[in-house]
């Protein structure tokens, strides 16, 4: 198997974790078409062995599984790994996507789906891993410091263990330094495709985030701005807060 693209540059591992047999073989073929290493595992500890032994990308995980459901999964690879996971759900099962995001799955995409929809999502969320497009490696804002090449965002000494959705975004409202990003400025930007009015995808990505902000600082937080969208606030700060530093500062 070639494992680069014309270019030179490694092709992404993605490793789909799901007892479809018919569609793992249709996924590899057309992911494979589609310059990208694919795996399969029929179970959830199969998957759980095959990235113990070889490193992935990115994990496509059915919720429906036998043996361990794609939820039991994606808790063990949360607890080792930032490795993105798109969560594939039964279609109309909201309640298995909110969770999935909430657990800290990347994105959800509902079956039946399209391989040309998967593959769209595959590389908007490889796309913010990490983020790309900056000369910095790294931003402070107050007592929030984020860590662009490292894709991490810590308070103090505190990892607030981000998923690479709520990262971007959390990258987005820092850029904007109190001000308003726009709903569909943030879906866009940072899950790659644009808001619709069933996809409540957004509002549990900074949900999460604010909760594991909280958990470490009061100083910071995600406000909700009335019909446009959201903006971060910092206490006993005014004006710009924020600072870019260079990568030999980093």
């Amino acid at each position: 198997m070639e494992n680069r693209t014309p270019t030179g540059e490694p092709k992404p591992t993605l490793l789909v974790v799901d007892d479809d047999s018919g569609l793992c073989t249709m996924l590899v073929e057309y992911l494979t078409l589609e310059g990208f290493n694919a795996l399969t595992a029929p179970t959830g500890p199969a998957g759980l062995e095959q990235m113990a032994h070889t490193p992935v990308d990115l994990v496509i995980l059915d919720v429906m599984l036998p043996e361990l459901s794609g939820f039991e999964v994606l808790r063990r690879i949360r607890s080792l790994s930032r490795v993105p996971v798109i969560m594939l759900t039964a279609r109309g099962e909201e309640v298995d996507r909110v969770v999935g995001l909430e657990m800290g799955a990347d994105d959800y995409l509902a079956k039946p789906f399209s391989p040309r929809e998967l593959v769209a999502r595959i590389r908007a969320v490889l796309r913010r891993t990490p983020t790309e497009g900056a000369a910095e490696s790294a931003i402070q804002w107050g007592p929030l410091r984020l860590d662009l090449r490292a894709r991490r965002a810590e308070v103090g000494e505190n990892d607030l263990e981000l998923t690479s959705a709520e990262l971007r975004i959390l990258e987005l409202l820092v850029r904007a330094d109190t001000r308003t990003v726009t709903r569909d400025e943030l879906m866009l930007q940072a899950l790659g495709r644009r808001l619709m009015p069933t996809d409540r995808s957004l509002d549990t990505h900074v949900s999460n985030l604010r909760r594991k902000l909280q958990r470490h600082t009061e100083r910071i937080s995600v406000q909700s701005v009335r019909g446009s969208g959201y903006a971060l606030t910092l206490s006993a700060a005014r004006g710009l807060a924020s600072a870019v530093l260079p990568a030999s500062e980093a």
